[in-house]
């Protein structure tokens, strides 16, 4: 316990841009390592980037092929003897509060390498997970890791605008993932929780580039600001939807279903209030989830929004698809939602919330005839209800 306080205490005192090389430092002298090496994941989910000296990382390693990429899927300890000193190599995910960041790997002698020490390890790299998110807001150094390739503008934009790629608590577990990753336009997400409610959004803003993530941050920060105003969420879409005709006078709009949870018994508030879908997937069964539809947020004047009512059922699965999921069509016509996403829902039925859009996004690259021309966002929420108290 000792060593650990002591690389704790290193973490937390160290710079934002040098938590890496003092994680490093640390580990050698209290842990015994012989090697450390930090891989983030980019954003496309793929591969492992190495940290390295800017503005370029090493080698990336593939998330489907590697031994780092098999404790980035699994998020449990993997270990392997490395090819020289009868060393082990100990991979262990960097995972935030759900939101897998990427892979410690600390290379030990093979005595050192006891159960406590790799708790104490596994412990230290989710340390450092959150240690690395406080620092992202003052450098750029793991941001510019996780880059595979150059972001667009807009993509930038609509990454920065999102809370995370997952979340987890007792309560429930979410996953979600935009592609094209790198050239991302105008669908998004968003998530807050409480001691008492979850509020999930998803959103798809019309246009394409810079257009779209322009309106689409609007929508974002204008349904934040309601949210963040105590209101529920008929009212914090009609705020929006002010917001979004003041500003566009009806020639720019955005499609978003808002969703809120009460986290003690899974009673569901739900606006729809555009184009992105949801599915459910419960007892074994798929089937998609529909709701009055009204009008998209910006569209008209002071559109009136009404909250419609369902229930969540602990182990129920709540799939979000935007347009360019469901409607992407196959050389034969076929669109994706008509069978395929029914297929790829139960296909993925045992992987956690955090590996399914992954999954489903990869499933509709096989599918569709064409290279995209639309965003896709795939975004599963595992809902598993709060436990009575005793």
């Amino acid at each position: 316990m000792t060593n650990f306080l002591a690389v704790e205490r290193a973490l937390r005192t160290a710079a934002p841009h040098d938590l890496f090389r003092t994680v490093r430092a640390a580990l050698m002298e209290h842990f015994r390592a012989l090697e450390v090496e930090l891989l983030m994941a980019d954003y496309s989910l793929t591969v492992l980037q190495p940290v390295t000296a800017l503005p370029y990382t090493a080698e990336p390693l593939p998330v489907h092929a590697s031994s780092e990429g098999r404790a980035f899927g699994s998020q449990e300890p993997y270990g392997q003897y490395a090819a020289r000193d009868g060393a082990v190599d100990l991979h262990l995910p960097v995972t935030v509060r759900g939101d897998r960041l990427g892979i410690l790997t600390v290379r030990m002698p093979k005595d050192a390498c006891t159960s406590e020490t790799v708790g104490e390890l596994t412990d230290l790299a989710e340390l450092l997970g959150h240690e690395i998110v406080v620092a992202e807001r003052d450098t750029d150094l793991y941001l510019q890791a996780r880059r595979a390739s150059r972001l667009t503008l807009a993509a930038e934009m609509q990454w920065q605008l999102l809370p995370a790629r997952a979340c987890s608590r007792p309560e429930y577990a979410i996953g979600a993932q935009l592609e094209p990753a790198y050239d991302i336009h105008g669908d998004n997400f968003d998530w807050s929780t409480s001691d008492e409610t979850l509020t999930l959004t998803v959103t798809n803003g019309m246009g394409e580039g810079i257009r779209a993530s322009l309106l689409t941050n609007l929508a974002v920060n204008a349904l934040r600001n309601a949210r963040r105003a105590g209101v529920g969420i008929a009212d914090q879409a009609a705020l929006a939807d002010q917001a979004l005709y003041g500003q566009y006078r009806g020639h720019e709009y955005v499609s978003t279903l808002l969703l809120s949870f009460e986290l003690n018994s899974g009673r569901a508030q739900v606006v729809d209030a555009g184009s992105p879908q949801l599915w459910r997937y419960r007892n074994r069964c798929v089937e998609r989830l529909e709701f009055e539809a009204q009008f998209p947020l910006g569209m008209f004047e002071e559109s009136p929004y009404t909250a419609q009512e369902f229930q969540a059922l602990p182990g129920d699965r709540l799939i979000f698809v935007s347009d360019g999921v469901y409607a992407a069509a196959s050389a034969g016509g076929e669109v994706y939602s008509e069978r395929a996403l029914a297929r790829a829902i139960q296909a993925t039925s045992l992987l956690p919330a955090a590996a399914v859009p992954r999954a489903i996004l990869e499933e509709l690259t096989a599918y569709r005839a064409a290279d995209a021309d639309d965003d896709a966002m795939v975004v599963c929420m595992d809902w598993f209800g709060r436990a009575a108290a005793s």
